[in-house]
């Protein structure tokens, strides 16, 4: 991982036609944590992070560091991870080729091979089976692959756009053990983007609320779900079957197994 920086979003505007789809957002992800974004479909949150990535303009200003975020070039410094591992990875490559391709160039065709391998174990994954498919997994084996190839670019930043939302509610807690951990042993800095609150309680030590293009309330997680100041957080936590203090629908001790 390169070193970490400080990912910032200064009154950003994203415009489709007459629609501001983000209305002045202004957020912060500090080095080293998870940040939480929640809030409906349609709330302008999964555009958020397409501006944070390069893929769609914007007016303000992102960036990293105190520099704008570069997105274009081998070295992308912000990676996403997108809802749907399946339309995210090249179906006609093989795992490994699809995270060796995402390895900043410079290195040894040995060296590749080695990091594959490396980045496959980070994720729980045999590096055996680096020559398999996507067809060949399963939903939850290929949003670690996805993982995985976002690591290979040695990001300063990931964004993590509602990755378990397409995955069995049965594998969706091993995947959020997955992010709990990466951030623990490299030190991840991470917007997480989710219409769960449970979900993300359980991952990000901030989080802000998004409606109408428009962040309303954020702060540390357990302040903001403790205490919601918002009328509109309050509906969301409301809508969390078991109430908002309910664990994320599934397992959620730690595993090393790979569903």
């Amino acid at each position: 991982m390169s070193t970490g920086s400080e990912l910032r979003f200064d009154d950003v505007v994203v415009r489709f036609g007459d629609l501001a789809a983000v209305d002045h957002v202004s957020l912060v992800v500090p080095e080293g944590e998870v940040v939480g974004l929640v809030g409906e479909s349609g709330s302008g949150k999964s555009t958020l992070a397409r501006a944070a990535v390069g893929l769609v303009p914007f007016e303000g200003a992102i960036t990293l560091g105190g520099e704008p975020v570069p997105t274009r070039g081998r070295r992308r410094p912000v990676q996403m991870v997108f809802q749907d591992p399946q339309s995210s990875l090249d179906p006609r490559m093989s795992i490994g080729e699809s995270i060796a391709e995402a390895i900043p160039p410079g290195s040894s065709r040995a060296e590749r091979r080695a990091e594959v391998a490396r980045l496959l174990e980070l994720v729980h994954l045999d590096p055996g089976r680096s020559a398999a498919r996507p067809s060949e997994l399963s939903g939850g084996q290929r949003q670690r692959v996805a993982l995985a190839r976002a690591l290979a670019g040695r990001p300063s930043v990931v964004v993590a756009d509602e990755i378990t939302s397409a995955l069995d509610v049965s594998i969706q807690g091993a995947v959020l053990n997955l992010v709990r951990e990466l951030q623990r042993e490299l030190g991840l800095s991470m917007l997480f983007i989710s219409h769960n609150l449970a979900v993300v309680r359980y991952v990000a030590t901030r989080v802000a609320v998004m409606r109408h293009g428009r962040i309303v309330e954020q702060g540390e997680t357990a302040r903001v779900l403790a205490d919601p100041e918002h009328d509109y957080t309050r509906e969301l936590l409301a809508a969390v079957p078991g109430g908002h203090r309910a664990a994320v629908p599934t397992s959620t001790e730690p595993s090393r197994s790979t569903p």
